[in-house]
């Protein structure tokens, strides 16, 4: 079943609260991160990138981090970007939905002049980054109590 969708840059307040709900949904709810860690001062600055279906209903989520804010999760090197925080909303998955966040996450990063992105994957989720030219680096870790592992692709 194909469900028609777009995904933009989240512009204004109401495109941001459907980010924060997609991410309550997968994260909080479906994967038990406590909420006090899953939003954080990043998403002051990040840019957000949002799924939405035909009818406005938001579908998954994401968002990069650039500058000073990614240097911390990049090996302080600032042509890296950062993305983070990529979910798809349960009915959406399997939709293509994940890998044209990740495109257009790509994009942004792109059009900020990076020259590769970093990410922190579940490792449960290592081969979908993977199927989008993302490779592992670096021992796993755990985060939210979830382990993960450290993936770049260059742009």
């Amino acid at each position: 079943m194909s469900v028609p969708y777009t995904v933009r840059t989240a512009e204004d307040p109401a495109d941001r609260e459907a980010c924060f709900a997609v991410r309550k949904a997968v994260f909080v709810v479906e994967q038990d991160v406590p909420e006090d860690i899953e939003y954080d001062a990043y998403d002051a600055v990040a840019v957000h990138v949002l799924a939405v279906r035909e009818d406005g209903v938001p579908l998954g989520t994401g968002r990069l981090l650039h500058g000073e804010p990614a240097a911390a999760k990049t090996g302080g090197d600032a042509s890296v970007g950062s993305l983070g925080r990529l979910a798809v909303a349960r009915e959406a998955r399997g939709l293509g939905v994940g890998a044209a966040l990740v495109r257009a996450i790509e994009e942004a990063a792109r059009a900020r002049g990076l020259a590769a992105v970093d990410l922190h994957a579940q490792t449960q989720a290592l081969g979908f980054y993977e199927r989008l030219g993302y490779e592992a680096y670096g021992p796993e870790f755990p985060d939210a109590g979830i382990p993960h592992r450290a993936m770049r692709r260059a742009l």
